[in-house]
């Protein structure tokens, strides 16, 4: 149990590899289970904190890094009610969480995030841009944000299948919104943009992250049509080239790390082999096989 600087109760989940010969990445994710019942039931699979726990054995195996998880205002056993302001500080106050440790190597931070939870994290590096290294997304619902005036760095951002906005996202999960709502990443009118509260607009803000972000994009995702994620890499791209693009061609929304196999993985080794070194010197290198970056089979 953890209170966040709004002073209510925030769930968190610290996962930490039992091999302590040197520092290791630590992964934050946000993943979540919600009560809320507004969101369409094929949503709901998204946001169970257990359907994840299998996903971090994994990691930490492979990668062999620590996970730290945040469970956001009104979800699972958190307290509060969920909003775009308030989930920005909980993601704050975990990354000021976190850079306060001493057990850990607070200049290798990752911040991992999932559809919402890329969202987060996009808002997270852009508000702490000397405290982040580097970006990785993936297609969740979960989103980060830090900011922290430390010697701490957030090495890499990685986004798996997110989305552009919830203003474009409206009219897919809702046919008849996309009349009257719709973010810059759709052509459609935005008369009613305005009752949207929480717009996460991933799509004006990727463009302003200035550390490295690693996109996984899930080809047969259910949820996120994957040209969100083309539109937020191409975005990225026209300042940014220490971006990766990856895609996987039988990847669902929530299943993308398990049906890319090896790929998916060494895909994120490699990531974070030239972004995160555990040497600060040495000399390694993301090998490509095309002009997005994609590493080779």
């Amino acid at each position: 149990m953890w209170s966040s600087i709004s002073v209510t109760r925030r769930h968190i989940y610290s996962f930490c590899t039992s091999i302590t010969s040197s520092p290791f990445v630590i992964i934050i994710s946000l993943f979540c289970r919600s009560n809320n019942t507004l969101l369409p039931r094929k949503c709901w699979h998204c946001l169970d904190i257990a359907h994840r726990l299998e996903f971090v054995r994994i990691m930490m195996q492979r990668l062999q890094c620590n996970v730290f998880m945040l469970s956001y205002r009104g979800y699972g056993e958190s307290d509060g009610h969920p909003s775009q302001h308030g989930i920005i500080m909980d993601s704050q106050a975990a990354l000021d969480h976190l850079t306060q440790r001493k057990d850990i190597d607070t200049s290798r931070i990752v911040v991992f995030g999932r559809s919402l939870g890329g969202a987060v994290g996009a808002v997270l590096v852009k508000n702490n841009p000397d405290n982040i290294k580097s970006l990785f997304f993936l297609n969740d619902c979960s989103t980060i944000t830090f900011r922290f005036v430390v010697t701490a760095v957030v090495s890499s951002l990685i986004l798996e299948n997110t989305f552009t906005s919830i203003l474009d996202m409206a009219g897919i999960m809702f046919p008849f919104l996309r009349w009257f709502i719709s973010g810059s990443g759709s052509k459609g009118p935005k008369i009613l943009n305005c009752i949207v509260r929480s717009p996460w607009r991933t799509i004006d803000i990727i463009g302003k992250i200035k550390r490295p972000i690693l996109f996984l994009s899930g080809l047969q995702d259910e949820l996120v049509p994957p040209s969100h994620m083309q539109m937020l890499y191409s975005k990225t791209v026209e300042n940014n080239w220490d971006c990766r693009f990856v895609e996987f061609p039988n990847g669902m929304h929530m299943d993308t790390w398990f049906s890319g196999g090896d790929r998916y993985w060494r895909t994120i080794q490699l990531f974070l082999d030239q972004y995160v070194p555990e040497i600060k010197d040495g000399n390694l290198n993301f090998q490509v096989d095309d002009d997005k970056g994609n590493p080779s089979d």
